[in-house]
């Protein structure tokens, strides 16, 4: 079978003021046609790094990525274009990924002109118009008015995902997607990527929020500090989290907006073996090597010395 995207080994570095910085360190991911996963973790974790990196926006070190079963990096000119319209990206910031100046149909316009001609104006509109019904943008006096003027942050983020499958893509990264939404309106985004999931769409999908992982994905992946440190199906992520990492973000659900606090002292310090010991209740010698991610009991797999 042909995975959509088949990624193995990434190595992504940044260097800025303070040196050199690991942003993904080994991180394996697949996802085939009409499968779904969720990339779990706290801000600073790596999580969109890895979508910027599956669509070769951010540059990798080491490891490689594939789409629809090519390198991606032996991808050029038109062949790299083909295939990165396959893709769908909605990106976790819609005050810069959809057009100011654009009315909110014409935002969602654009993807299909560019690539079907601006002699498909109207077959275009049509299908704009579907497409923002689909994402909960109904009201057609809507459609005319300028993005910059007229939207609120919610109205903005799915007029950003209705741009992004636009070209119905068959993989869709979907970065923090509910983000900015109402409770309400949450299950009509998610509603929108299951259907799309079951007609055959690969899905990838970044959260912080088990709860939204569990609903969203089939299989969950928990990033930290550029590790993953667990995955599995994401209902025993929440219900019987393995590694202590998932075990806090499942505990810091009622209160998810803030900072998760790590306990006081830790034996482990910063920079040596398992990235989590420093925060770690259970931390000891064993942690100053680095543990490796293994399969514990079918299709879970914990980096954790105490699991």
């Amino acid at each position: 079978m042909t995975m959509l995207l088949e990624i193995r080994g990434l190595h992504v570095t940044f260097h800025g003021r303070r040196g050199r910085e690991e942003a993904l360190r080994g991180v394996d991911l697949s996802v085939a046609r009409g499968e779904s996963v969720a990339v779990v973790g706290e801000s600073g974790s790596g999580k969109t790094t890895l979508l910027r990196a599956a669509l070769g926006l951010v540059p990798a070190d080491r490891g490689g990525v594939c789409l629809f079963g090519t390198d991606l990096g032996a991808l050029q000119g038109s062949e790299r274009t083909r295939a990165l319209r396959r893709c769908g990206m909605m990106p976790q910031d819609p005050y810069g990924a959809v057009p100011p100046t654009l009315s909110v149909r014409d935002a969602v316009m654009e993807p299909l002109l560019l690539v079907n001609g601006f002699r498909s104006k109207d077959i275009s509109a049509l299908k704009a118009e579907s497409l923002l019904k689909e994402w909960g943008l109904p009201d057609e006096r809507l459609w005319g008015a300028r993005v910059s003027r007229s939207l609120s942050g919610g109205q903005r983020q799915r007029v950003c995902g209705a741009r992004a499958m636009a070209l119905d893509p068959e993989l869709f990264l979907a970065d923090e997607p509910t983000s900015m939404q109402d409770a309400s309106l949450r299950g009509e985004i998610v509603s929108v990527l299951e259907s799309r999931v079951a007609g055959g769409m690969g899905l990838v999908l970044v959260t912080h929020d088990l709860i939204l992982a569990r609903r969203a994905a089939r299989t969950g992946l928990v990033l930290y500090r550029g590790v993953v440190v667990e995955r599995g199906p994401t209902g025993d992520l929440l219900d019987n989290p393995l590694h202590p990492y998932t075990a806090a973000l499942a505990r810091a659900l009622p209160r998810m907006g803030k900072a998760i606090l790590p306990p006081p002292g830790g034996p482990i310090r910063a920079g040596l073996g398992c990235p989590y010991a420093e925060r770690c209740e259970k931390a000891d010698s064993t942690c100053l090597e680095s543990p490796v991610l293994r399969e514990v009991t079918p299709g879970r797999f914990v980096a954790c010395h105490k699991a």
